[in-house]
C-alpha cells in the first residue's frame, strides 16, 4: 500500500478542499505585517512551459513560508493578455482574438491550479478585459494632460512581417524580438510617452534598489546612458537655423573637420534641397532606410556619406567645415548630428580618409609610438592640448572645463547632460490592444475621450486578413465619432497601445482588483505596496522593469501610487534547459508540465525543479532527477505513515537522554535552521531540500533505535512535514491530516530552531584511509587536530587496517574527518 502513493487522488482532493475553504483569499489586516509576493504574469498562450513552472514554484514556496511565519501574504495571478499572437490566431484559424484569449486563459488557469499554487484568484486580472483597459486608458489621459503623451512624425522601427512599429527595446540585433524579421525604418505619426523626463530619477533610483541583482541595475543604467558633456551650436552658411550637437569631448572642438548628420535629421533634406547633389543624396537616404540600426552601427560597416553642399562654421575658430549625411549616424543618438574629429575617433578617421577630409590632432599624448603629424589611425585623446588656440598646453580634462565655460560666456554652447534613453514609442498598428483614447478633430486637434465614455471598446465589425493596416481603420463604427470638445465630426485614433503599458501598473491593480470607481483605492495600495518580492526573467530588465518603474513614479507624482519604486526585491530566475539548450518545439526538446504532472504528480514536478539548481542559475532538465524526486516523496510518506501510530498519542515535549536522542535532536534543529535561512534569506531552495533529505535519513536511523523517545519522534515527524510543505504542499497536507492534525498545514506555525540543540558535546568523525571511509567514531566536540589524529590511529579497526604500515600523511579536519594516507 505504501510503495506508491496515489498523487492524482491526493492532489485533486486538496486542491478542491483549498478552493472550498477559500484558503488563499487575502484581505487587508492592520494587525499583521504584510508581504506582497508577485511573479510576472504570463501571456496566455494556452500551455504552461517548464519556465513557468519554475517561476511560479519559486514564488509559491516563499508565499507559503511567509504565511506560516505569520505574515499577511498577497499572492495574486493574472494575464498579460493583449498582443499579436491572438491576432495571428484570428488570421490562421478564424477565431476571434477575444475568444482565443479567453479559452487559453481558462486552460492555463486550470494548469496553474493543478500545480497547487496558492494564488488568490479573487484578484485575478486580464489586461484584455474592458474592466482593466478602461483604467489603462484613464491613466493614458493623465499622461496626456500632464504633457507627457504626444504625437509626432518620426522614422520608426518597422517590422515588415508583423506590419507594426517596434520600440527600440523590441529590436534585438537588428531583428524583431517576436518574429525574427529584419527591422527597417518607416516615417509614421506615432504616440510617445516622455519617459526621458524621468531619466535622471530612474537612474538615481537604482542606487536605492538594494534588493535587486547588480546585473539588472547595470543593464538599466547603461540603457538610460547618462553622459556629461556640452551642447554646441554651429552656424550653417546660407541657412537661418543653427545646427546643435552634443559632445562628451568639448576639448576636441578645434579638431572638428566636418559635420555628419543622420539621414533622418530634419535638416538633412533642407540642406540638399536644390543642391547639385540632391538626387544622389536622395538615393543615398533611401538606401539607408532599408538598413537596420544595428547594421549602420556595426564595426565592419564601410563608412559612407554624401556631401550636402553646405558648410558649418566652427564657433571657436571660425573654420568652415563641410556637412555630410553619413550612414553611421543615427537619428536617436545625441541630436542625430555630430561634430566629427577624425584624429581621435576611429569611425570619423575612416570616413575622413575615404573622402579626403582634413585630419587635425588636438591632443598630444606624448607617446613616441604615435606620430601625430602623420597619423595612420585615430588615437584616444588623452594628454596636452595642441592646435587649440588659447587652450594649448592645458591637459585635455582641464581644457574640457575651460572650453565649456568659454562657450557659455560667449553664448555659443553650454554644459549639458545627455541620455541614451529615448521617449517611449507606444503606438501599435494592431487590433488586439487597448485603444488609445484620443480623438482628432480638424477644429480642435487631438482631444482625449470624455472620462464617462471610457472604456473605448474594441469593435466587433472587423476582419482579420493579416495584411495591410490595422483592422480598426476599416471599422466606421469605431473610427467615426464626435469631438468631445466641440461636438463636430471627428475620428478616433486607430492605433492601439504597446502591451508593455498594460504590464506597467498591473501590480497596483491587484491591490484592489474589483474597484469600479478608480484604478485602485489609495488605502489598499498604501497597505500592500511596494511589492516585497518580484520574480521573473532577466530578459525583462530593460523593457518591463524600466517601464514599471517609470509608471510608478508618474503615478506617485499624480498622487495615486503611495510609492516611487514598485519592487523592493527582485529575483531573476534562470532558464530551464534540456540537452544543453533552451527548450524549443523546433528542436524537439520540449518537456510538457502536463505530462510530468500526469506521470509523477505536481509535488514531484515542484520538488525537482526547486532542487535541481539554485533559482538564479540555469537548470538542466533530467528525467532521472524527476524520478529521484518521486522516489524521495514516496520514501518520506513511508517513513511518516510507518511512524504515525507511534506518534499520534505521543506527548508534545521530550528530553534528550542518550547519544541517539542528541543526534536526532541535532538533525531536527539543524534542518529547521537551514531551511528557514535558505527560504527566508537566500532563496537557496536546493540546499534547503538537501537539509530535509538529511533529516529524513537521520529519522530513518533513529526510528530503529529501541529506546527512541516518542515525543522526539513526534516532533521530528511534525517538523519534517512542516519544513517540506512549502515545496510539496499536497502530500504534506495528506500526511499532516494522517498524523492527527486538524486544519491545513498552511495555517500551522513555522517551526523554530532550538539553538541549544545545535551545541553537541560529542560529534561523529569520519575516518578515511586513502580517501575511502573505513570507520566512524565519536569524539569530544572541539577536539584538536592532534587529539583527532590520536583517536583515529588508536582505533582498533583502523590499526588493523594499517597492519603496521606507517602513514605517509594524515589530514585532520576538526568536527568532520580524518584522512590517513598510506603508500
Amino acid at each position: 500500500m505504501l510503495d506508491r502513493y496515489n498523487f492524482n487522488e491526493i492532489e485533486k482532493k486538496w486542491q478542491r478542499r483549498w478552493e472550498e475553504q477559500g484558503l488563499f483569499k487575502t484581505r487587508e489586516d492592520e494587525s499583521k505585517e504584510k508581504y506582497y509576493l508577485l511573479e510576472m504574469f504570463p501571456y496566455p498562450s494556452g500551455k504552461l512551459h517548464m519556465g513557468h513552472v519554475r517561476n511560479y514554484s519559486i514564488g509559491d514556496v516563499v508565499a507559503r513560508y511567509m504565511r506560516m511565519n505569520g505574515y499577511n501574504v498577497l499572492h495574486p495571478m493574472g494575464w498579460d493578455s493583449f498582443g499579436l499572437p491572438a491576432e495571428n490566431a484570428a488570421v490562421m484559424n478564424g477565431v476571434r482574438p477575444d475568444v482565443w484569449t479567453r479559452e487559453n486563459i481558462g486552460e492555463m488557469r486550470g494548469q496553474l491550479k493543478r500545480l497547487g499554487l496558492s494564488y488568490d484568484w479573487d484578484r485575478e486580472v486580464a489586461t484584455c478585459e474592458p474592466a482593466y483597459y478602461r483604467w489603462m486608458q484613464w491613466i493614458f489621459i493623465r499622461f496626456f494632460e500632464k504633457g507627457l503623451a504626444y504625437k509626432k512624425k518620426n522614422p520608426v522601427n518597422w517590422c515588415p512581417s508583423c506590419e507594426t512599429v517596434l520600440a527600440n527595446e523590441q529590436v534585438v540585433d537588428g531583428v524583431c524580438d517576436r518574429c525574427g524579421s529584419v527591422v527597417g525604418k518607416k516615417e509614421l505619426e506615432q504616440w510617445y510617452l516622455k519617459i526621458t523626463d524621468y531619466a535622471e530619477r530612474l537612474l538615481e533610483g537604482l542606487d536605492r534598489l538594494e534588493g535587486w541583482p547588480g546585473k539588472v541595475k547595470l543593464m538599466q543604467k547603461n540603457w538610460i546612458g547618462r553622459s556629461v558633456g556640452a551642447e554646441v551650436d554651429f552656424a550653417l552658411e546660407g541657412f537661418p537655423e543653427k545646427l546643435r550637437i552634443f559632445t562628451t569631448r568639448p576639448d576636441t572642438l578645434y579638431g572638428a573637420t566636418y559635420m555628419a548628420l543622420a539621414p533622418e535629421h530634419p535638416y538633412a533634406r533642407k540642406l540638399i534641397s536644390g543642391a547639385a547633389r540632391e538626387k544622389a543624396a536622395d538615393e543615398f537616404i533611401g538606401k539607408l532606410q532599408l538598413l537596420s540600426d544595428i547594421d549602420r552601427t556595426a564595426a565592419t560597416l564601410e563608412k559612407e556619406g554624401v556631401f550636402t553642399g553646405s558648410y558649418a562654421v566652427n564657433p571657436l575658430n571660425g573654420a568652415k567645415i563641410p556637412v555630410y549625411i553619413a550612414n553611421y549616424i543615427l537619428a536617436d543618438y545625441g541630436a542625430g548630428a555630430i561634430m566629427a574629429v577624425p584624429a581621435h575617433d576611429r569611425r570619423d578617421f575612416e570616413f575622413a580618409v575615404k573622402y579626403g577630409i582634413k585630419i587635425i590632432p588636438v591632443v598630444d599624448p606624448e607617446d613616441p609610438e604615435i606620430d601625430i603629424q602623420n597619423l595612420k589611425e585615430a588615437f584616444a585623446a588623452e594628454g596636452k592640448m595642441i592646435n587649440s588656440g588659447r587652450f594649448n598646453g592645458l591637459s585635455n580634462k582641464e581644457c574640457a572645463v575651460k572650453i565649456t565655460e568659454y562657450m557659455e560666456q560667449e553664448k555659443i554652447g553650454k554644459k549639458s547632460i545627455n541620455f541614451r534613453l529615448r521617449d517611449w514609442l507606444i503606438s501599435r498598428q494592431r487590433y488586439w490592444g487597448a485603444p488609445i483614447p484620443m480623438i482628432h478633430c480638424e477644429k480642435c486637434g487631438w482631444t482625449p475621450e470624455k472620462e464617462e465614455n471610457l472604456p473605448v471598446l474594441l469593435p466587433s465589425d472587423v476582419e482579420f486578413t493579416g495584411k495591410g493596416e490595422s483592422p480598426l481603420t476599416a471599422s466606421k463604427t469605431f473610427r467615426e465619432t464626435a469631438c468631445p470638445r466641440c461636438g463636430g465630426a471627428a475620428e478616433r485614433e486607430t492605433d492601439t497601445m504597446d502591451t508593455f503599458l498594460d504590464s506597467s501598473w498591473y501590480f497596483l491593480r491587484y491591490t484592489d482588483a474589483k474597484n469600479t470607481e478608480e484604478p485602485f483605492g489609495k488605502d489598499r495600495a498604501k497597505y500592500w505596496m511596494p511589492v516585497d518580492q518580484y520574480i521573473g526573467g532577466v530578459e525583462h530588465a530593460i523593457l518591463h522593469l524600466l517601464y514599471a518603474r517609470f509608471f510608478t513614479k508618474f503615478l506617485f507624482d499624480s498622487g495615486l501610487s503611495p510609492v516611487e519604486e514598485p519592487f523592493t526585491k527582485l529575483l531573476t530566475q534562470g532558464m530551464v534547459l534540456k540537452d544543453g539548450g533552451k527548450m524549443s518545439k523546433s528542436v524537439g526538446n520540449v518537456v510538457s508540465p502536463e505530462e510530468i504532472i500526469e506521470k509523477y504528480g505536481a509535488d514531484t514536478a515542484r520538488l525537482f525543479i526547486l532542487f535541481a539548481a539554485p533559482p538564479e542559475k540555469e537548470l538542466e532538465w533530467s528525467d532521472t532527477g524527476v524520478e529521484g524526486s518521486y522516489r524521495f516523496l514516496n520514501r518520506v510518506r513511508r517513513l511518516v505513515y510507518g511512524l504515525s501510530d507511534r506518534v499520534k498519542d505521543a506527548p508534545g515535549a521530550y528530553e534528550t537522554k542518550t547519544p541517539e536522542d542528541w543526534k536526532m535532536d541535532y538533525a531536527l534543529n539543524y534542518a529547521v535552521k537551514k531551511v528557514s535561512e535558505d527560504i527566508g534569506g537566500r532563496f537557496s531552495f536546493n540546499t534547503a531540500i538537501s537539509a530535509v533529505m538529511e533529516m529524513v535519513n537521520a529519522l530513518y536511523r533513529y526510528r530503529e533505535y529501541e529506546s527512541a523517545d516518542p515525543g522526539l519522534l513526534k516532533a521530528a515527524v511534525d517538523k519534517l512535514i512542516l519544513l517540506l510543505s512549502p515545496f510539496t504542499p499536497h502530500i504534506c497536507e495528506e500526511m499532516w491530516a494522517h498524523t492527527g492534525h486538524g486544519g491545513s498545514v498552511l495555517n500551522a506555525e513555522w517551526p523554530s530552531c532550538d539553538e541549544a540543540a545545535l551545541v553537541m558535546d560529542r560529534v561523529e568523525i569520519v575516518i578515511q584511509v586513502n580517501g575511502k571511509v573505513k570507520e566512524r567514531i565519536e569524539v569530544e566536540n572541539g577536539l584538536s587536530q592532534d587529539g583527532l589524529i590520536r583517536a583515529a590511529t588508536e582505533n582498533a579497526k583502523v590499526r588493523k587496517l594499517l597492519d603496521g604500515k606507517s602513514a605517509a600523511r594524515i589530514v585532520a579536519v576538526p568536527g568532520k574527518l580524518v584522512n590517513i594516507v598510506i603508500s
